[in-house]
Order: C-alpha cells, then structure tokens, then sequence
C-alpha cells in the first residue's frame, strides 16, 4: 500500500550507510516533471587500504564519476541523494531486498523481499554497469538466468536511445510490442523505460494466444510493472483497433517470416516514430529464390539449400531496411546479441526523420528486387506507400 514518502525514505538512510550490511544499491528514474542530479547513482561498499568505504557512481547519462566515502562524508553523500527526485530506489543487503517506487500521487511504494544470499563484492574495481540491476526482483519472476539477462541488457541497449529520442511531450510515451510471446523483453523494457525515460509510459504487448496474454498480464500484476497491458488479437485486428493510436515506439522480436512484415508495415502505417524488428525464419524470400531464375553470376549464391537459406536472410532484411528508408526513416541493421546465444540475432533500429529518398537510394532498391525477381512482402503490405515514393 502507498505511505507518505519522506518516512519511508528515512527508513533507507541507514541502509544504506551500513557498509558492513549493505551489498549494492540503485537510485534510477524520476519524478513526475522533475529531473534528479546526476540521473543515476548506484552505491555499494569497497575497501580501500584497509579501510570501509561508501562508493557512490553517479552519471549523467553519459559520463560516471566515482567517488569513495567514509564518516561525516558518506552521511552527508546519502543526504545528498535521497534529497534528489529519484522515481526508484533499489536496495540489497544481507538481510533483505528493499524496492521503493515514487508514485503519482508522490507517494512511497514499498516492497521488501528475502535476500539472493549475494555476498558484497567489496573490490574496488567497479562492476558492470547492468541497465537493469541483476538483482531486481522482475528477473526472479521470470526466471531469467544469466543468459536470458545478458539478452535483456544487449536489447535495453539498442532501445535506449531510441526512446530518448522519441519521447514526446506532453503525454506519455506509448510504446507496442507485436506478437509478444512470453514477453521478458516487454517487461524488461517496460521497468527500463519508466525507470529511465518516461515513469508515465505506456506499454501494450500484443499476443493472438488468449492463453499467453493471461500470462503475461499476471506475471506483470506480480512484479508490479504497472502502465503495462497484454491483448489477445493477431497483427491484423491490432491495426483495425481504433483504440491504437499515437504509438511512439513498435517493436517486433523474433516474429515469424511475414509476420515480421506485417508488424513493419503497422508500425508505418502508425507513423510509429522508433522500430526494433528482430526478424525470424525468413521464409518467403526464400521460396521465391528456389523459383528464381536470376543467372550469373548469380546463380551460384543459390544453387545450395543451406547458403540459399543464409543468402535469403540477408537478402530479406535488406529489402526491409530499404524500404525502410525510402519511406522515410534511418535505419540501422546491427547486432542485436552475441550468435552464442541465439542465431536469430540481427536487428533492424529504425528512427523516423520524414527525409525523402533520393534518386539513387530508389534506384538501388528497385535494381535490388529486380535483379532477384522477388516481391518483398513488406512493399505489398504497403503498396500504396511504395507506389507513391517510387513515382516521384
């Protein structure tokens, strides 16, 4: 239940200066139209000759400053934060797990859970710096291991800047994810975004499975992600819902073969300003190369199954990401992890600029798909769009 804020801060302060009890703390996010300095600060203990010390690594976004503390001096740096506008505190000890979130209202949340048993790492060498901290409690929820982590930080770091970029003003940012699945990634983005970026974002994960949006609507209730929903519906009844509008952000992680077309061609269709399309099983393209008549010298790029299903991947996303552009955006296609741990791991990164084409990006597409005789899904979906740029 809410309770008033300044006490439930008070109870932190000590916490915190425990240097023999505390393992790390996180205070991210902020306030309702009030902005903390410096934007993150993560406090933990560190000896140094011989002595217990308070680090504290504080950053404005861009460049961390770590400063160690003991005494009158520690005090007086805890003071320090607890007196900015913070939106979240995280803090672990030995003895329990302490989450507080700011509410609208201006109000103290505050849930306290057992503690992992961690040990406080007391090197002086800083820790990796975790967008989301490996101890929150979301990743217990969803039991994420290491790996899964590891992908949640890597896909966090390809939509920050995005959402920076993209938020607008005057009302919350509004952000879709098309054929959710189990939505680790839509939950973990969801915590990142009202931690870091926006604390009135609003996120909907779309689903068809009745059974999957039910999950994740539970699952999301437990670690207390509010602002996030989940809806049972295909692509196709997403865009015919007129409720959906004034989407900021789209994302499309590891959608199936056209269905990653039909979340691109939505997301244009939105005037969705940022997309990240993590595109899977391209297999369209790939019939239409096994049809192909394209001779040399290309026919050799073809001519064996396994390099003409690789070459159909690259060959996919490149329509994608062209059309992309002619319609307007920057697109970046970038590693989206480490191929240790999923295949999968291209990423389409698109910002909307409103620039036109010009003349030789059009004439490096349409070479492109006539070279190959293919009929990219994504230019059927939005063929009126397509025939509009390509007259011009």
């Amino acid at each position: 239940m809410p309770e008033p804020l300044q006490p439930a801060l008070d109870r932190l302060r000590p916490l915190l200066l425990d240097t023999e009890g505390l393992i790390r703390a996180v205070a991210s996010g902020r306030r309702r139209a009030e902005h903390p300095d410096p934007t993150r600060a993560e406090l933990r203990p560190v000896d140094l000759r011989g002595e217990r010390h308070l680090q504290v690594t504080a950053t404005d976004g861009r460049t961390p400053v770590v400063l160690n503390h003991t005494g009158p001096d520690a005090e007086a740096a805890v003071d320090s934060l607890l007196a900015q506008p913070y939106g979240n505190w995280h803090v672990e000890t030995r003895e329990a797990v302490v989450q507080l979130r700011v509410t609208k209202r201006g109000e103290a949340q505050v849930h306290t859970s057992a503690a992992s048993g961690e040990a406080a790492d007391t090197t002086h060498d800083r820790a990796k710096n975790h967008l989301i901290d490996p101890a929150d409690p979301l990743f217990t929820i969803l039991g994420a291991d290491a790996a899964k982590r590891r992908q949640v930080d890597a896909f966090l770091r390809q939509l920050a800047p995005i959402a920076r970029r993209v938020k607008p003003e005057g009302r919350p940012l509004r952000v879709v994810d098309l054929g959710c699945g189990n939505a680790y990634l839509t939950m973990a983005a969801h915590r990142y975004l009202a931690a870091e970026i926006d604390p009135d974002v609003q996120t909907l994960g779309v689903d068809i499975r009745p059974e999957m949006a039910s999950r994740n609507a539970r699952v999301a209730a437990e670690a207390g992600l509010t602002g996030l929903g989940f809806k049972a519906a295909s692509i196709e009844e997403a865009a015919a819902d007129p409720e959906l509008t004034g989407v900021d952000i789209v994302l499309a992680l590891h959608a199936c073969d056209t269905a990653t077309d039909d979340s691109l061609a939505l997301a244009v269709r939105w005037q969705a300003r940022g997309v990240l399309a993590a595109p899977c099983c391209h297999h369209d393209i790939q019939r239409q190369l096994t049809d192909s008549d394209a001779g040399a010298p290309f026919a050799g790029l073809t001519r064996h199954a396994i390099l003409r299903e690789r070459f159909a991947d690259v060959l996919t996303d490149t329509v994608r990401a062209d059309l992309l552009r002619l319609l307007g955006y920057r697109v970046e296609v970038v590693e989206f992890i480490d191929s240790r741990h999923t295949p999968r791991n291209a990423l389409i990164r698109a910002v909307h600029t409103g620039t036109a084409p010009t003349a030789r990006r059009v004439a490096e597409y349409t070479d492109l798909v006539s070279a190959w005789h293919i009929e990219p899904a994504l230019a059927e979906r939005l063929a009126p769009e397509v025939e509009s740029v390509l007259a011009n």
